[in-house]
């Protein structure tokens, strides 16, 4: 899970460098942005809640 995660992040910085580069695609940096954001927050969660049972 971890591994996928760390993928989408890399995808994501990808398009928002792309985005940026690009004239006329600064959607794309804002979309990169979007789920760049999104993906971080889903990893933690499902990181810290996966710690939490494993010590229990």
């Amino acid at each position: 899970m971890l591994a996928f995660i760390l993928f989408l992040i890399i995808v994501w910085i990808i398009l928002g460098i792309i985005g940026a580069v690009v004239h006329g695609l600064v959607w794309l940096l804002i979309v990169a942005a979007i789920l760049f954001v999104a993906t971080l927050a889903l990893g933690g969660s499902r990181l810290r809640a996966g710690r939490g049972r494993a010590t229990r």
